[in-house]
């Protein structure tokens, strides 16, 4: 603000400076408004419920599945607001960001062979950020491109789990995609972050490494809330259903298990050790909303027994041909 005095040749200057702390957006998955939210999963319904864009809805605030308002190849929805902040914040341009986009069916590219079947997107600073592990194929675009939903995800059911993180767990997560061997496409690990995660800016730049000793790794990993993950990362020497072989014996439940079932591809419910791995043969959510397994491209699994209250998201199917992916 600038007044000047009547009298004399003479201005007295009074300068006014208005000091505002500085805005530091946190990355984190956001929910369907937009808000900072723990954790999401989203459930994208086959075709045969309209457009093949619909989802339903569910984070750590809601009790409840609830069906969207939003389509997911717009980024009004949780998916879109969450990678907007890749896109649209440019974050993929930034030394203070890490990010890795993996699939092992990239957009526009060919498949290839000797890579792990799994899909999903990293991205954090030195504070925190996001883990969105999900089952759509070409999915998600470069970040160049901005958001965009591949029409082939259109037909089948899909899933997709969002999980914030401190800083501290990525490295734990970078090491767990070590065992997986995830085909990334596009990624960017600055120079100060490459002492915690020299692994991942291999992986960036295309490198195999030799498989870990170990066929298989868990870890456990809490959300930024405090929320406690556990996840199971196995290597191609783990020749076993991971389902039957693996996570329904550490966890010691009986499990449920919806994957992509293709006729002559899939395993059989397995009641051979002692907790036991069956088939979901049709999905019923909130709506009602009900649907055949070989509609459903999502890979999910759950506790038979309600006190157990287990439920897990990820990329595998159970069909022998993923038995070493």
């Amino acid at each position: 603000m600038l007044r000047m005095e009547p009298y004399g040749a003479c201005c007295k200057v009074i300068i006014v400076f208005l000091c505002f702390p500085a805005i530091r957006t946190d990355i984190t998955c956001r929910n369907e408004a937009g808000e900072p939210v723990d954790w999401f999963v989203v459930y994208k319904l086959p075709k045969e419920f309209g457009s093949g864009l619909g989802y339903m809805y569910l984070d750590s605030a809601v009790e409840t599945w609830q069906m969207s308002q939003f389509t997911v190849n717009t980024s009004e929805g949780a998916i879109g607001l969450t990678l907007n902040q890749l896109y649209l914040g440019q974050a993929y341009m930034s030394n203070s960001t890490v990010y890795a986009m993996y699939n092992d069916g990239p957009p526009d590219m060919d498949y290839l062979k000797g890579y792990g079947h799994t899909k999903g997107v990293l991205l954090f600073d030195h504070a925190q950020g996001f883990w969105l592990s999900h089952s759509v194929p070409h999915f998600p675009y470069f970040p160049e491109r901005g958001y965009q939903y591949p029409s082939s995800g259109k037909l089948n059911g899909q899933t997709a789990l969002c999980m914030t993180y401190k800083y501290r767990q990525f490295p734990i997560i970078a090491r767990q995609l070590v065992y997986l061997i995830p085909r990334v496409y596009n990624c960017s690990v600055p120079s100060s972050f490459l002492d915690d995660f020299a692994d991942l800016a291999q992986l960036c730049e295309g490198s195999k490494f030799p498989l870990p000793s170990s066929s298989k790794n868990i870890e456990s990993l809490l959300s930024a809330k405090g929320e406690e993950f556990v996840h199971f990362a196995k290597s191609e020497r783990f020749v076993d259903d991971i389902y039957t072989g693996w996570v329904a014996q550490e966890l010691g439940t009986d499990l449920l298990v919806e994957t992509w079932q293709r006729q002559n591809r899939e395993l059989p419910s397995n009641c051979s050790l002692e907790n036991h791995a069956m088939n979901v043969q049709k999905v019923c959510l909130p709506g009602p909303t009900l649907f055949e397994s070989r509609h459903d491209h999502s890979k999910w699994c759950v506790s038979t027994g309600l006190e157990d209250q287990w439920a897990c998201v990820g990329d595998l199917n159970r069909e022998r041909a993923q038995v070493m992916h």
